[in-house]
């Protein structure tokens, strides 16, 4: 259920998802200084996941989050008013939030007048392989905060419990919270822009979020010279490529593989995008292996 309007004007942009500057450019560009995370170039023919659909998928994978509720002082010195333990979307797009019962956020929620408390939950993604420039993207969600009450806390219970099945799970120590999303915004290795709530609803995460930072260590760790072979594929940078002293898979998706190519303090990405998306980690083995086998060809 949504409502129009924006909850907490200006609650958008995160620019500066690296947090410094740094070269960057795609398998296919011109390096050139920029502001935050290599960003791919503006080309019709790339494909990308959209706006929505990466904030789905950051909502819902493991990146780690934190309530901000206006006026409602933390007891702790650390920011925000709690780090959500699990969260999940409902097909409604509604955010349910599994916090601790004595967090503020959970107070905060239980004494509100209705569903007048307005909350952003604030979510930072880092990359799982150690690489310059680690924060890959920042996300917000603004909306209203109410307690799951009545029928819905089964619902919801099971919801959670089906995407986080090692718990922890409601009872006494945990609040099942409900954010009713007003609006969204996303800044993250493709870009920045805004994300309406009938779009972030309707957006499908990624399938390979779930298994995405164990395959990201997997290749680092144990094929780290096969990562490497990809500069073979890169055209005019490929006589460069030993002037790389690391070269890191930094992000992967449903549409492809992103490299980040580091020396003496300077790094760009390239993208490396599969014949087709794919859609579980079965075409994705496949899509790799197509990937090096073309990097060995070449």
């Amino acid at each position: 259920m949504f409502r129009p309007g924006s909850p907490l004007p200006g609650a958008g942009s995160a620019r500066g998802a690296g947090g410094t500057d740094e070269d960057h450019g795609t398998a296919g560009g011109a390096e050139g200084a920029g502001r935050s995370q290599p960003r791919p170039e503006e080309e019709s023919d790339v494909r990308r996941p959209g706006a929505a659909e990466r904030l789905r998928t950051l909502v819902e994978s493991n990146a780690s989050a934190a309530l901000v509720i206006p006026g409602v002082e933390p007891h702790d010195p650390s920011p925000g008013q709690g780090a959500p333990e699990t969260r999940a979307v409902t097909r409604g797009g509604d955010v349910v939030l599994l916090v601790p019962a004595d967090s503020p956020a959970a107070r905060a929620a239980a004494h509100a007048r209705g569903d007048d408390l307005v909350a952003v939950m604030e979510i930072t993604d880092v990359a799982p392989v150690a690489v310059p420039h680690r924060i890959r993207g920042r996300a917000r969600l603004a909306g209203w905060l109410t307690p799951v009450a009545g029928r819905d806390r089964a619902a919801c219970a099971r919801l959670l419990a089906e995407r986080h099945p090692a718990g922890p799970f409601p009872g006494p120590s945990w609040t099942l919270l409900r954010l009713e999303v007003g609006e969204g915004w996303v800044d993250d290795l493709w870009g920045e822009g805004p994300v309406e709530p009938d779009e972030f609803a309707a957006a499908p995460p990624d399938p390979l979020a779930r298994h995405e930072a164990g395959l990201l260590q997997h290749l680092a760790a144990a094929h780290g010279d096969l990562v490497h072979g990809l500069c073979s594929l890169l055209g005019e940078r490929e006589r460069a490529c030993g002037a790389w002293e690391r070269v890191v898979p930094v992000a992967l998706d449903r549409f492809g593989l992103r490299v980040r190519f580091c020396a003496d303090g300077r790094s760009f990405d390239a993208r490396f995008d599969f014949p087709r998306p794919v859609r579980d980690v079965a075409g994705l083995r496949r899509a790799v292996h197509a990937l090096f086998d073309a990097a060995s060809a070449g």
